[in-house]
């Protein structure tokens, strides 16, 4: 079996646990070895650090899977499978009122590079590393011993697939060909995703708790969703006793979806769906007085480090035009689902952002992703959505 040597000043994050080897820690490898092959990982000294599966086109050269020299079998990717299964089930996933969850989580669930979703009676998957591409098999057979769903739809992006030199997702992989759209329960509300839905896996499944603590903070008051997608966002402040809800989004699938999913929960009353740009929404909110709570949930702006910077001056300006657009007093509740972006980097955009628009923000709550999105305590990357949901009043 090849070993990946470690340059010396790069030992030890993996020695603590972190799942990546980047390519610019490796030293040297020894013998011959191909992507998604098990390998080796150890130090110039020769002590083993761990096992994991070779990458040679990516920047993540090995995604660890044990920290122990033990090989990565059938037995240990069905044992963390397992153990992932039994962890949503701990945490009350499935219920009556949800069967929309994150059954693995990829590094959080000991798997790199896998990403499992439970839609319904529907499970979409990312294989995202050549390594789990050449497992397929052994995944797609868990997920029906585990699941038994009605389909398991193939989804890895286009990104992944050029990254790591693997095949893009090819739609329905086992069961049901003829489905045509993703049905399935969140939180009481219903929702029917089509498949030519391109975002994620086909939901934000990682936004369920923070929707929840919308619901709560929205009674009687008028909400902007400025990036409202199919509309999840919108129902929760609608039910949450929202006294009028605006949903804008630029995609018009989107909003079409968002329209149809709106009347089917029942709530075309207090939410209305338009195409707008975000922004545009947020800047003809403020000239038309503003509203009491503004949702600003962009897709990723940073998708590498390279591009912080770049992504810092988006959020800031994000920032202003939502603090803009909510009134004196109002709430705003901003996210991030890039993972070069922290808390720290959010937190300055939000306050430089308010500050531009002669406001203060004061921040009331930090959010994460939801649970069945676990994150080990070595891999700080892991924890990539950040939310802060704060109050804005005038600069005095």
């Amino acid at each position: 079996m090849a070993r990946v040597v470690l340059k010396a000043g790069h030992v030890r994050p993996v020695f603590t646990g972190h799942p990546w080897v980047f390519k610019q820690a490796v030293d040297k490898v020894e013998g011959a070895c191909d992507a998604g092959d098990e390998v080796v990982v150890a130090d110039g000294h020769g002590n083993v650090l761990g096992r994991g599966l070779y990458s040679p086109s990516s920047a993540i050269s090995v995604r660890l899977f044990t920290h122990r020299d033990r090989p990565i079998d059938a037995a240990l990717v069905r044992d963390r499978f397992h153990r992932a299964v039994a962890n949503r089930r701990l945490i009350g996933l499935p219920d009556e009122q949800t069967n929309a969850y994150r059954l693995v989580h990829g590094e959080g669930d000991g798997l790199p590079g896998l990403i499992v979703d439970v839609l319904g009676d529907v499970v979409c998957v990312q294989l995202n590393t050549a390594g789990i591409r050449r497992r397929e098999g052994l995944v797609f057979d868990m997920i029906d011993e585990a699941v038994k769903p009605r389909a398991i739809i193939d989804r890895t992006s286009e990104a992944a697939a050029r990254i790591e030199g693997v095949a893009v997702g090819s739609g329905v992989v086992r069961g049901d060909a003829s489905i045509d759209r993703l049905s399935f329960r969140e939180r009481g509300f219903t929702f029917a995703i089509p498949l030519s839905v391109g975002q994620k896996t086909g939901f934000y499944l990682d936004q369920r708790v923070l929707r929840g603590r919308v619901e709560a903070l929205c009674r009687g008051k008028t909400v902007l969703d400025a990036y409202c997608f199919v509309g999840a966002f919108a129902l929760a402040a609608a039910r949450g006793g929202a006294s009028r809800v605006e949903a804008v989004d630029q995609s018009a699938l989107a909003c079409e979806i968002a329209a149809e999913t709106v009347r089917h929960n029942g709530l075309s009353e207090r939410i209305s769906v338009s195409r707008q740009d975000a922004v545009r929404a947020m800047e003809d909110a403020h000239k038309k007085g503003g509203f009491d709570v503004v949702l600003c949930d962009p897709p990723k702006l940073a998708p590498s480090r390279a591009k912080l910077e770049q992504a810092l001056t988006a959020y800031r300006k994000l920032c202003k035009a939502a603090c803009r657009a909510a009134v004196p007093g109002g709430l705003v509740v901003i996210s991030s689902c890039s993972g070069s972006v922290g808390f720290t980097e959010l937190t300055r955009a939000l306050a430089l952002g308010a500050r531009d628009a002669n406001l203060r923000a004061s921040i009331l709550e930090e959010h994460v992703q939801a649970p069945d999105h676990p994150v080990p305590a070595e891999f700080p990357e892991g924890l990539y959505l950040k939310s802060i949901v704060a109050r804005v009043n005038v600069l005095d």
